[in-house]
Parts: structure tokens; sequence; C-alpha cells
């Protein structure tokens, strides 16, 4: 397998870091800057980062911490986690966000350089692994991930949309490493590399596939969901930060848990400001924030994530990234425990909202939820020059997805959406009589 060079943030990532002195907390003992890194682009950390900013929660709580010290947030933005960690173990940043797999380099790197970091919550997470996604260009031929052999495939290595590609080629029964060009870019890069040709297929995290899609350059191949392994995103804190400054950690926890109540009970606002602050559409924004979207919201730490993360060091040290990891010593989940009291134990134990198809009309800030899509198609039918966006979860894996770009089967009088053509076939092939259809086809069909 062919391997381009790795992206400078991520190389500087993995080069020995000279002497780091210092702390990110700045100020002269009375006025103290708290610095913390986020990426504006990577939605799923909204609550910890660009929604977060926005409301100013934080700042508020810094403000009402009455301990005679002044606060001042210095907000960092970023384009992957790989900075802010490099960022965290010089001592310049206390806070950083970002996903799972950049939470492990997070975490190893902290120990290597005697810097440890600890992830002390999480933003958004996808139980079955939704958050990513492959893609092909729109008028590929590829309908199956067997037809990747011995195509070019873009991704990020390190990044949790490699480790779903990395699983998803060995279910296929493809050597990851031997089966496929792999080229080592940027979510940015990569895209531009589909659509140019020169890349058959794109393994990204949100926002890409849902965005990409959206734009009409890209169809999905590949629902990461299939795997039904956990994905996520989260929050980590410098270990020497968080022992000298816990009622600061803890109130931005507590912020953080206040972002994410705002999200629930204002989604079409939060997707409406994100989307602002971000320059991403916020129909594209809505789809994975959402109040049925494909990513979860809450800042428990739950179990089903910390193996998650367990499983996902073996990806990392076959990619020669990391060695081992103490996953266990890496997480803490006091702090958060403090800020959120007896709610904690309620949204540890709390599943995610149930799927559901979802229009948001043209001029509103509320959307509509259906129980089937058939329902939702059957509205849409009636109304639509008033639509915005049409959202439905797939039938197999309850990934949420754009209904004009799903893969549609009709069985019967059932409409179901599919994200990728692959389980839309499968489905086909286990139930006589059902077929795939045009989604003009199911809108005509609909009652």
């Amino acid at each position: 397998m062919k391997r381009t060079v790795l992206p400078l943030s991520a190389a500087l990532l993995l080069l020995p870091l000279s002497a780091c002195g210092g702390s990110a907390e700045a100020g002269d003992g009375k006025n103290i800057t708290i610095t913390v890194g986020y990426q504006s682009k990577t939605i799923n950390t909204v609550t910890a980062g660009t929604l977060l900013r926005s409301l100013g929660y934080f700042e508020r709580d810094l403000n009402a911490l009455h301990d005679g010290h002044t606060y001042k947030v210095d907000w960092q933005d970023y384009a992957t986690g790989a900075p802010i960690t490099a960022q965290m173990t010089a001592g310049k940043i206390d806070i950083g966000s970002m996903g799972d797999f950049p939470l492990l380099i997070n975490a190893a790197r902290g120990r290597q350089l005697g810097k440890p970091t600890h992830l002390v919550s999480v933003t958004g997470y996808n139980l079955r692994g939704g958050l990513n996604t492959i893609v092909t260009s729109p008028d590929s031929k590829l309908a199956t991930l067997a037809g990747l052999k011995g195509k070019k495939v873009s991704t990020s290595i390190g990044s949790a949309a490699d480790g779903t590609l990395v699983r998803a080629l060995q279910r296929a029964g493809i050597d990851p490493d031997k089966g496929i060009e792999k080229l080592n870019q940027q979510p940015a890069v990569g895209a531009s590399a589909l659509s140019a040709g020169s890349a058959d297929a794109l393994s990204q995290f949100v926002a890409w596939p849902g965005l990409l899609a959206f734009q009409g350059r890209a169809k999905a191949l590949y629902d990461g969901a299939e795997l039904n392994l956990p994905t996520f995103h989260g929050v980590t804190a410098r270990e020497d930060f968080a022992k000298q400054r816990p009622t600061v950690l803890e109130a931005f926890l507590k912020a953080q848990a206040e972002a994410t109540d705002y999200l629930h009970a204002h989604p079409v606002a939060a997707a409406e400001s994100v989307a602002k602050a971000t320059g991403l559409p916020a129909e594209v924004v809505y789809l994975y924030n959402g109040a049925h979207g494909i990513s979860t919201f809450d800042p428990a730490i739950k179990p089903q994530l910390v193996s998650a993360l367990k499983q996902d060091v073996s990806v990392l040290k076959s990619a020669k990234l990391t060695g081992d990891i103490d996953v266990d010593s890496f997480v803490d989940d006091q702090y958060v425990k403090k800020a959120l009291r007896a709610d904690y134990a309620k949204q540890l134990s709390s599943p995610p909202p149930a799927a559901a198809s979802e229009v948001w009309p043209k001029g509103t800030e509320k959307t509509l939820s259906f129980t089937s899509p058939a329902e939702l198609l059957s509205y849409v039918k009636r109304h639509q020059n008033g639509v915005r966006a049409v959202y439905v979860p797939d039938a197999t894996t309850g990934t949420l997805w754009f209904a004009d770009k799903a893969v549609w089967v009709a069985d019967g009088k059932q409409l179901l959406p599919f994200v990728a053509p692959a389980t839309a076939k499968a489905y086909v092939d286990g139930h006589g009589g059902a077929r795939t259809v045009t989604y003009a086809d199911a809108l005509g069909r609909a009652s």
C-alpha cells in the first residue's frame, strides 16, 4: 500500500517535542487566561467549542466563581486534534476537544512527554459508529466495499474515519495495508481528490460525508454504523491544570452541560448558530446535531465509549502511531461528576433518542417528525415547494441521511430508506418482492 507524506500537523505530533515548560494559564496572579482548543468544523464537539463559545456560558460561570480572580477565555480554533495535542503537551492549551482516535494519541503523547492529559467528558457520539462514512463520487460504479480492492482511497491516518475504513475492509476480506492504495490526506484535500478523480473513495468523519452528499459531490458507499462499534468526540484536559484549577474545569463542564441542554431545547437554532460560525450549511449541521441527528450529545463518559476506546488502540498500534495506551488511567470522570451532580447518573444510563424521519419546512425554526418514512414522503409530496431539508433514518442502522440522497426500497406498501447501496441490496435479497426504487418513484408511491 502506498501512503503519502503525513500532513504537517500529524508529522509534528509524531516527532519528539523539545523541552515543554510553561502553562497555558496566563496572567498576573489575579487576572487569569484559560486557553481552550477546539475544532469549529468538527461539529460533534460544538457543546465544548463553537456553540459553547457563542453562548458565553463558560465566561459567565467563571465570573460566578468569586474566587478573587478575573478570568478571560482564549478560544483557539484548529482544523484537527493533532495541533491541539501538540499545544497541550507544550503547556499552551488547558482544555481541548477532539475525536476518539485523536484522544488516544493525546493520551499517548501526554504520557510519553510527562505531561499527562485526561478524558474528562464526552461531547457527541453514536453508539453504532454512524459518525464516519465512506463515500464515492456521484457517478461511481462502486456499490460494495469489495469493489475498493486495488483502488485509491483517501482518509486521514490516525483518525476515527481511518479506523472505520480499516475495520470495514477487514470485514470485507480486504487487507487494509495491501488491498488498497491509501492516500493520507486532510479531509478538504481528500474531498478535492474525490472530485478530481484522483481518489476512488473517501473515508471521513463528520461533517464531510454529509456535506459532500448535500452538495451533490459524493454518494455513500458504506455507513460506519454497520460496524456497530461506538465512535465519539470528547474533552481532554491537562492533568496539572485540572489539579491546579479544579473549579475552573468544573465550571467548563457545567457550561458544556448547559450548552448541551440548549442544543436539545433549540436544535434548529443551534444548527443555524453553528452554521453561521463555520460556514457549513445549516442543513448539514442538523443532519448530525439535530433532534434525531446522527450524533447524540451528553457529557457522561459511558462504559460503551470507554470499551470502544480500548478496542481502538489496536488500530493505532498497527498504524505505528502509538504503543500501548492505558485507557483506564486516561479516563477521569471525577470533574464532570462534580459538575453535573445527580444528573450525571441519569445521563450515564440514558439511551440515545429513537430514530425518526424529519422535515425542516422553509421559513421555520421547528422541524416536523414522522413515525415512518412513508408518512414523511406523503407530507413532502404535498409540500414539495415548502421543504428546506428532509431526513430519514436508515432502515437497518438508524443512521439519519438526506431523503433525496438515500437508497430507497419498496417492499409492498413499505418504503424503506438506506444510507448505502449494499445494505439496501441485503434487505432486497432477504425479502421476496422488494426492490430498489428512485427517490422520485418513492415520492410517487406515497399516498
